[in-house]
This record gives C-alpha cells, structure tokens and sequence, in this order.
C-alpha cells in the first residue's frame, strides 16, 4: 500500500526503529527520536544494496518518489545508483574545491603577509565585491577571457578605470596560483590586452625650476608651526616620500656619518633606504632637536603625543602659502628629479635616490648602498642649488 502525506507526516516514533513501505522497494525509516529517512531497497549485479533518498520533510515524499524514478532508470542502464551518487558528490566537491572563489581565497592567505594592512583590505574587498558575485561559484578552469572581460565592463562602465584595470591584473594572479596548484590549465586574462579603456594617469603637481624662488622666499616667511616649516625643508631637501617623512624617528638619524637610515619596513619597496644628509638637512635636524628630540618621531603629532605628523599639516601649509593644485610635498620628488636629470646627474643615481623599485629581489637586496658616493654629491649639490636660488633676505642697519 502507497504511502500518503498524512501518513508520513503522522507517523509516530516508537521504541525501535520502523519502516512503512511505499512500493518499488522505497521505504520511510521511522527512528525512536522520530527522525525520518527515506530509503530505498535495490538489486544490482546479485547483491541486495541500501540507497539513502534524504531525510523528511526537507525531501517530500513527492521528492522521495522522484529520487526513486531516476535510481530504477540508473539500474536500467546498467549503472550502480549508489556510485552515481557517490561520483556526483566527488564532483560537486570537486567543484567547490575549484570554484574561482575557493582558489581566490587560498592566493589571498598565500599572499597577504606580503601586503600592507591598507593592501590586505581593499584586495579582500575587491574581489567580494567586483569578481565573486560573477564568477565565484564558476570552475576556475571553465572561467574564458570572454567571462572575464564581461565582469569588467561592469567596473569599467562606473567610471572606475583604475580598478578595472586593478581586478583584471589580480584574476591573472588568481588563475597563475590555479595553474601552479593544478586547477587549471592556462590564464585567459593576457588575451584581455587593449580591452579594457586605459586610465589617464594624474601626475602630482610639482614646482618648475623657475617657481622655486618664490616658493622658497614664502617658505621662509611662513609663520604656521615652525615644526611643519622645517618639515617641508626638510622634505624639499631629501625629497623622501611623505610618509617616510612622518615616520621618521630620531634613532634612525646618524649624524656622525651625516646619514638617515630608513628601515626597510617603512619603505614602500621593503627596502632599507639611506639618504646621505647634506649640511643644510643637517641643519634643519639641529634646529629641530632643539624642539622635538626628546620625543620618538622627528615630526610628532601635536594632538597625539605617541603619534607622528597628519598627512594634511604639510599639504595645508602648502595651501596657506598659495600653493593649492600648484604642487603638493610628493611634487617635491618631481621638482628634484626634473632639475637633477636637466643638470646632467645620472639617471640611475637619481632613481636609486628616489627609492624607486628594483625588481630583482636577489640584487635589490644589495642596492640600499648602490651609488652611495655619487648620491651623496649629488644631495649636497641639491642642497646648494636650493641655496643659490633663495631669495636674500635685505638686512637693516
């Protein structure tokens, strides 16, 4: 006799497990805590076998029935129902395990450790937001440029050129990982190339050679902190990045050896950084002793004692003077590097002063020395160009 709804929905635990058929070898399995299975009796190459079908009420009995239909037609077709549903578990598992999600997720742990806290962040957020949403739950392997590209159009139709161009350059990252871990054969973005709008890139405003002077004569008239005054010497003198500015701690300063060591770890690189100090930085530092050497930072915050200066005193300052979108302290860096490629300084001295990337680790990791001779010429003659172009200042008398 079949079973009905009711009767499955009414059946009653008792002391030992029951069943109550339904026909063709299916049956609901009624345990003492009153769970209920749904299973199914079958024969298959001479032996009697055991086909779990779900358990009730998440499968109905209409659900149950069906299972049943497509498990007959399995043995009809020569086939173990049992193993097929083994090998569609593999493969669902399987699956997961090569979903593009899954890989991300494994090239973010490998990676992070690498990246800033600020890097770690926005990465993770990207690729929840822009990429797995559409492509998430997709076999890495499947995933076609095509695919890709269509993910992309979405971030490049916002107006978000750079990070169109930033989440196409981690799925190639993504699929190099999936490649090297087995899960995939070859990386589609490279076949992206010229797809995407290229962003135009927005240089910092930076101080001509000719704008110098004047800079430098309502620099000296400054009459804001003079923590911040100095610092933007300073900065004018070194043309370190900002950041490496703030951070900077007294321990890090020799002034025997006229140098300031910057730690590797404050580098946007990762690399120790030296930057020769010429008579007038060390000047600057003197003078600036006198204020904040008994404090960790060079530049301390004056509203947070065990903090270093806001990324806004200098660029603020800056505004004061008359400079707002005419230059910011990062322009400095352009302001040097222009005026020293113009007066004939090699280009490798000054790119190794400016700290900017070597891509071979293995030699990087001897380069924070490379031209330590001619960059300290180099710093001192830029600390006396700085000079000779400095309006004089009249004295009374």
């Amino acid at each position: 006799m079949s079973l009905s709804d009711a009767k499955v929905r009414n059946a009653k635990p008792q002391a030992k497990p029951y069943k109550i058929t339904d026909g063709e070898g299916m049956f609901l399995l009624v345990t003492p805590s009153g769970s209920k299975y749904w299973r199914l009796k079958y024969h298959f190459a001479g032996r009697e076998k055991l086909l779990a079908l779900g358990v009730y009420p998440e499968v109905s009995l209409g659900d149950a029935r069906e299972r049943r239909t497509q498990a007959r037609k399995a043995i009809a077709a020569g086939n173990d129902p049992g193993e097929v549903k083994r090998e569609a578990k593999r493969l669902a598992v399987l699956q997961t395990e090569n979903a593009f999600e899954t890989v991300a997720r494994e090239w973010y742990e490998q990676r992070k450790h690498e990246w800033k806290p600020s890097s770690t962040k926005t990465i993770l957020k990207r690729l929840e937001r822009h990429i797995f949403p559409k492509l998430g739950k997709r076999p890495i392997a499947t995933i076609t440029a095509p695919d890709i590209l269509s993910m992309l159009r979405v971030i490049e139709g916002s107006g978000t050129l750079d990070t169109a161009q930033r989440v196409m350059q981690m799925c190639g990252q993504v699929f190099m990982y999936a490649i090297a871990t087995g899960r995939a054969e070859r990386n589609p973005v490279p076949d992206l190339r010229g797809a995407l709008k290229t962003p135009v890139t927005q240089h910092h405003a930076y101080l001509k050679a000719a704008d110098l002077p004047e800079f430098l004569k309502k620099l000296e008239a400054y009459d804001g902190a003079l923590q911040t005054k100095l610092a933007l010497r300073f900065l004018l003198l070194t043309y370190v990045r900002t950041i490496e500015l703030r951070g900077a701690e007294w321990p890090e300063i020799d002034f025997d050896k006229a140098e300031w060591r910057i730690p590797a770890g404050r580098m946007k690189m990762k690399e120790l950084h030296i930057v020769p100090l010429s008579r007038q930085a060390v000047a600057v530092l003197r003078e600036l002793q006198k204020h904040t050497g008994n404090r960790q930072y060079l530049f301390p915050n004056q509203h947070n004692p065990v903090s270093f200066m806001s990324e806004n005193t200098m660029l603020y300052a800056l505004y004061r003077m008359g400079y707002h979108s005419r230059t910011t302290g990062h322009g400095f860096r352009s302001t040097a590097s222009t005026i020293l490629n113009e007066n004939g300084f090699m280009p490798d001295v000054i790119e190794r002063q400016l700290a900017h990337c070597e891509r071979n680790k293995v030699r990087a990791a001897y380069n924070h020395a490379q031209y330590l001779p001619e960059r300290r010429k180099m710093m001192q003659w830029w600390a006396d160009y700085i000079d000779g172009v400095t309006p004089k200042t009249k004295r009374r008398g």
